[in-house]
């Protein structure tokens, strides 16, 4: 218990989010540095383009995410390696009900399958790869029966900009236009969640 006090206040100290407790199944999100980050904001209509899960192990805090490939991260550097450092992090509404210990280790077990497979560049609804919020969405609907935030369709997005146009040219020869999405901007609208913290 004391061990888990002082990681919380040495994580407040290093990050200066004085009102933020990790607690196991938190969803964060953060503007992305990577080269599809502005593609996905502008298709997406949303700032936020990864996502990830919070689980406290042992006193230390990380976030499972689909990067290069599925991983746990400890928190401080995911928290890092996004825009400015800054995120949000969003809670299940019934949580306390909801993501009892049993559900946590199910959603840590049902992860185990992912880890270590490579970041989906495509956008399919497959596990082969998997990209950031497809991640987020499979573990919460298998372990807790929630789908948090709306599928749609590829073709459901704006990809009129010219930035979106470019990425889909090298990635396609043809555009999956029926292709199963869910993004972080569906997510992080879904009504199942609250705003824990922003920084």
């Amino acid at each position: 218990m004391k061990s888990t006090f002082c990681l919380t206040v040495l994580f407040v100290i290093i990050t200066g989010c004085k009102s933020y407790e990790p607690h196991n199944g938190d969803i964060l999100f953060q503007t992305s540095l990577s080269n599809q980050s502005k593609a996905v904001q502008l298709a997406t209509k949303s700032p936020y383009s990864h996502m990830g899960i919070v689980y406290v192990k042992e006193g230390n805090e990380y976030v499972f995410e689909a990067s290069r490939t599925v991983k746990l991260t400890p928190l401080n550097e995911w928290i890092n390696r996004g825009k400015d450092k800054k995120f949000v992090v969003k809670r299940l509404k019934k949580h306390t009900t909801l993501l009892t210990e049993s559900i946590i280790k199910k959603m840590i077990e049902l992860g185990r399958k992912y880890e270590g497979k490579p970041y989906d560049l495509y956008f399919e609804w497959s596990d082969e790869r998997i990209y950031c919020s497809e991640l987020v969405w499979k573990i919460y609907e298998s372990a807790t029966g929630l789908k948090i935030g709306e599928l749609k369709k590829l073709k459901d997005f704006d990809l009129t900009h010219p930035e979106v146009i470019a990425i889909m040219k090298k990635r396609y020869r043809d555009i999956p236009a029926e292709e199963d999405v869910i993004s972080p901007e569906s997510m992080y609208e879904s009504e199942l969640l609250y705003t824990v913290y922003e920084n």
